[in-house]
């Protein structure tokens, strides 16, 4: 770990209070974020910032290009995130290696974007138009400070802003977004042959459970009800089935349950899934198929399976879709990954 990450990292923990963690670790499950929980966290925010302008001069934590990076802009992007990050971890230990990887992570997004913006802008024919900015900062106005002018004006005083900077900000929002949308559609096409590699080189992720996509009748017993009445009623119903009336159709008429309006559907369902009093009688039928009525102590219940899937690895043509999005997610990945090295080799970047 280096002077700087360690330096940065126990003056967070400092300012946030990590203590507390040695002391009464098990207290980490009992507290529960509240509503005014990024107020209440505000002074520990700020304390933090504070206590890092000391650990560098001038408060600077990078330059990329010519933009300084300040112990501000870390804390920024960070600040929000100390509350969950406090409720979540496990130990100190724990505490400090996330909060650590969380700095880190900032810092380098926060030089990323300069570098990114940079290289949208050495194309002269590129350009945001005017408009765009405007409606960007009209629906910060009118969301972020409810449409009061007075409220924004207040909060470019309050970080040393002028209306200027603020558009500029936005401009520079907006083009981040617009390269990153243009190197995800750059990598938004798979081949067919990708897909089917892929598939036989990992078949056990394919693998599923015996499913159902379940719908169901349920009777609920009254106090005059005995075992012979819903018996009689589950015949009526079973009748009408076999005359060709549609069973969502008579879910709707004749259900209790609670997926009535839905004509009994539970959608897909697996045997863990199922009371074990359904479980076999679910898994026997094949699609299109209605069990035997189930007398319980609560009630008369028929299952209906609208569509099965069996135990096994799942055939291609059903997986295709969801190859492809992982596939696209990790060729994303690792296109932008290189696009942000070689930003980063091009760019000027120095660490304080």
């Amino acid at each position: 770990m280096t002077l700087r990450r360690s330096l940065v990292t126990l003056s967070l923990l400092s300012a946030c209070g990590s203590a507390g963690f040695a002391q009464a670790p098990a207290s980490l499950a009992k507290t529960a974020p509240t509503a005014n929980a990024p107020a209440a966290n505000a002074p520990a925010t700020a304390a933090a910032a504070d206590t890092l302008r000391l650990q560098y001069a001038n408060g600077i934590v990078a330059v990329a290009e010519d933009k300084i990076i300040t112990v501000a802009d870390v804390m920024h992007e960070i600040g929000p995130l100390l509350p969950q990050l406090k409720e979540t971890a496990k130990n100190e230990k724990d505490y400090y290696e996330q909060l650590e990887r969380l700095q880190d992570n900032a810092i380098q997004d926060l030089i990323d974007r300069v570098l990114i913006i940079k290289e949208f802008r050495k194309d002269e024919k590129r350009h945001i138009p005017e408009s765009y900015v405007d409606n960007e900062v009209q629906n910060d106005l009118d969301e972020r400070f409810e449409g009061d002018r007075s409220k924004f004006l207040a909060y470019l005083r309050s970080q040393g802003k002028t209306q200027r900077d603020y558009r500029k900000d936005k401009e520079e929002e907006i083009i981040y977004g617009y390269m990153r949308q243009q190197q995800r559609k750059s990598q938004s096409v798979v081949s067919p042959v990708k897909i089917e590699t892929f598939y036989n080189e990992n078949k056990d992720r394919f693998y599923r459970e015996d499913e159902v996509h379940l719908r169901m009748i349920q009777l609920t017993r009254t106090d005059t009800d005995t075992d012979e009445t819903l018996k009689e009623q589950a015949t009526l119903i079973m009748t009408r089935l076999k005359n060709g009336e549609k069973f969502d159709d008579l879910a709707k008429e004749y259900s209790r349950g609670a997926n009535r309006s839905k004509g009994g559907d539970w959608g897909w369902m697996q045997r863990s899934s199922f009371r074990p009093e359904f479980a076999d009688a679910a898994f026997n039928l094949k699609k299109g198929e209605a069990s035997t009525p189930i007398v319980l102590p609560e009630g008369c219940y028929i299952l209906f399976a609208d569509d099965r899937h069996y135990a096994g690895i799942q055939p291609l043509d059903e997986v295709r879709d969801q190859i492809e999005r992982i596939l696209v997610t990790q060729m994303t990945q690792a296109s932008q990954e290189r696009w942000l090295e070689r930003l980063r080799r091009n760019g000027y970047v120095k660490h304080y």
